[in-house]
Formats: structure tokens, C-alpha cells, sequence
């Protein structure tokens, strides 16, 4: 009964050692469901998953490595900015800085346990940690600036336009952490890939998307210019997360087709616009009136042609034809190869397994 039990669900890497037991072959390897010792690393069978682990390691940074003085100076002036741009970075401290503890809690109490490749699992304690060190880097703005902490922390509990958002994607790790769920049927294998696709695409692929650009828009226009920074690291992480679930959720339509059904297509297709909704809500609340050159219509453009961007990634018909990026600099800004000099500070080079190394202008 047991080994049947471990046929279907495949297993943990707690298994009992079984002395003489075969070498691990490549072709032993699938995403979920596998059967072959989780504890071996090679060999690699998903090769973009260990290229994906080590660009992030080659991406390290620290929150305090960023000098925060003039975001200091600025805030505290009470001429520095106006009362909608204080709003914009208050709101988005306040989402952001619950928002990556709820994709780590996701990740470490739901999705790691059922990912059953190393590689793969490789680069999601990869992912955990950069979740960690995000918050990290909320908590080191918001200490910096003199914030009344619990107020920005449990924002998610008390903004509707920021609850509305936790609590969405909240059920889909709500379903996966039951200690009884285990994947190997078609119900639950779905139930698996439904989560992935309300974390990585919706959540982090949509969600993220105002905030970071409202920030980074202040960036730009030299305010705030440490917490902008900041933005823009965690956005470029938070980009190779999205990349890593989709080459994911690909894999797992490859190997398999059976669960990429019709009914299961239109109900991703029912998240994604349902992300978008709640998404251009937060513009609105995060924006009311125009500012920065920008405004909650633009956003909505923005959503849709990110939505549209994210429905091909993963095989689904494009829901919003015809838009266009009103922001096409937001592209510049996630460009991995080599820094640009966005903020008045320039990252000089990526020290593997070091700091980083900046210049001042």
C-alpha cells in the first residue's frame, strides 16, 4: 500500500535510504509526481532551472547597501512631497511589505513539498530567501524613514484595496498546505498547477506591476531615489521568479497534457482577468488623481497588456487586443545584463557571493 501511495504522489527526499538501490537516470526526472531520489541533485535534467539558481546567486544584493540619506532628507521636509506622492509610497510599503512574506509562506508551506525535482527545488530556496531578504529590504525603507511600523505592516488588514489582493491569492495556498493534499490524481494535479498559476502569473506577474511602477516612476524623477532603488532590485528578482513558474507550469502542460483542459484553460483565463480587476482597484486607491505624468487609466492599459503578455506565456488566447505599453521604460529598468543609471547611483558589477559595488555620481 505504501509504495502504491509513493507511485502516484511521488516522493519527499524523507524517505528511508535503500542501500543498492539503481542510480539516478535523467530520464527518471519529471516536475511532480516523480519517483527518483529527491536528495540527488545531478543529473540535471532541467538545465534552466540550475541557469535560473545560479543568475539569481550571481544577483545578490542587500537592502543595507543602499544609502537611504536623501529619501531621509526628503521625507522628513514637510515641503518634500506632496501629500498624493507620500500616498503612493505609503500604500505600496504597505502591500509590498506582507505581500513577498505571503509568496514565501506559499512556497515554503505549499509548493516546495510538491515540486518533486532538485533542481527545481534548488531554485526555489533560492526564491525563499530573496522573498526573505525583500521584506528585509521593506522593513529597512520603512525603519529608515521613520514610519510608524504597525501601521504600514498590517495595512493588508486594514486598506481594502490591499486586503482584497492578500486575500485573493491567500485560498490558493490555503488549499495546497492542507497536510491531507497530495498531488498524483487529476483533480489534485490541477489544484497544484491552479496555485502555481495564481502565484506566479497573478501574483507576482500582475500584482506587483502599479506599485513598481509608481515607484520607479518617482526614481526617475529623482525622489526617493534609495527606495526607488531598492523597487528596482526586487523587481528584477521578482522577474526571474516570474520566468522560473512559467518554464514550470510549461513543464508540467509537457509532461502533463491531460490536465491542460478546455474548462481548466477558462478558469486561468478567469484569474488573469480577475487579477487585472483587482490590480487597476489598488491604481485607482494608490492614485486618484493624476500625478507624475501618470494616472489610473494608463494603468489599466498597462494591466491589460501585461495580462495579455502573461496569457501567452503560458499557452492562453490574448484577452485585450490591441493595447499597447504605456510604459515601455519599465523594460530598461528590468534588464539583468547591466545596470543603468537610473537613481544617481550606478552598480558598478554582480560580485558572485559578495556585495555589491557602487559609485556615487
Amino acid at each position: 500500500m505504501e509504495n502504491t501511495a509513493i507511485k502516484q504522489n511521488g516522493v519527499t527526499g524523507l524517505e528511508a535510504i535503500e542501500m543498492g538501490a539503481a542510480r539516478v537516470m535523467v530520464d527518471d526526472k519529471k516536475i511532480i509526481n516523480c519517483r527518483a531520489d529527491l536528495n540527488q541533485l545531478v543529473p540535471f535534467k532541467y538545465h534552466w532551472a540550475w541557469e535560473k539558481y545560479l543568475h539569481a546567486c550571481a544577483n545578490h544584493w542587500m537592502p543595507n547597501e543602499i544609502n537611504m540619506a536623501a529619501d531621509v532628507a526628503l521625507w522628513k521636509d514637510p515641503n518634500g512631497l506632496t501629500e498624493d506622492e507620500r500616498l503612493i509610497i505609503m500604500r505600496n510599503l504597505g502591500f509590498f511589505s506582507t505581500a513577498d512574506s505571503l509568496v514565501a509562506n506559499n512556497l515554503v508551506l505549499a509548493v516546495y513539498r510538491h515540486i518533486t525535482n532538485p533542481e527545481c527545488r534548488q531554485y526555489l530556496l533560492r526564491q525563499a530567501f530573496e522573498e526573505a531578504l525583500h521584506t528585509h529590504g521593506y522593513q529597512y525603507i520603512i525603519e529608515s524613514l521613520g514610519m510608524d511600523e504597525a501601521e504600514v505592516f498590517n495595512m493588508y488588514r486594514e486598506v481594502p484595496s490591499v486586503a482584497r489582493k492578500a486575500a485573493w491569492s491567500l485560498k490558493y495556498t490555503q488549499s495546497l498546505s492542507d497536510p491531507t493534499f497530495h498531488t498524483g490524481t487529476h483533480e489534485n494535479d490541477q489544484r497544484l498547477l491552479r496555485d502555481l498559476i495564481a502565484f506566479y502569473v497573478i501574483f507576482e506577474g500582475i500584482f506587483f506591476y502599479v506599485g513598481f511602477t509608481q515607484v520607479l516612476c518617482m526614481g526617475r524623477r529623482n525622489k526617493m531615489t534609495g527606495t526607488a532603488e531598492q523597487f528596482q532590485y526586487i523587481l528584477r528578482d521578482e522577474s526571474m521568479h516570474l520566468n522560473f513558474g512559467i518554464d514550470v507550469i510549461n513543464q508540467i502542460k509537457i509532461e502533463n497534457p491531460h490536465l491542460w483542459t478546455e474548462e481548466f484553460k477558462q478558469e486561468a483565463i478567469q484569474m488573469i482577468h480577475e487579477g487585472v480587476e483587482l490590480e487597476y482597484a489598488y491604481a485607482i486607491d494608490t492614485m486618484p488623481r493624476g500625478i507624475l505624468g501618470l494616472n489610473a487609466e494608463m494603468f489599466k492599459e498597462y494591466l491589460q497588456f501585461i495580462a495579455n503578455r502573461r496569457c501567452a506565456q503560458i499557452g492562453l488566447t490574448q484577452q485585450f487586443p490591441g493595447v499597447t505599453n504605456p510604459f515601455p521604460w519599465m523594460s530598461e529598468i528590468m534588464d539583468l545584463k547591466k545596470e543603468k543609471n537610473f537613481f544617481e547611483t550606478r552598480v558598478i558589477e554582480y560580485q558572485t557571493g559578495g556585495a555589491l559595488s557602487w559609485d556615487e555620481e
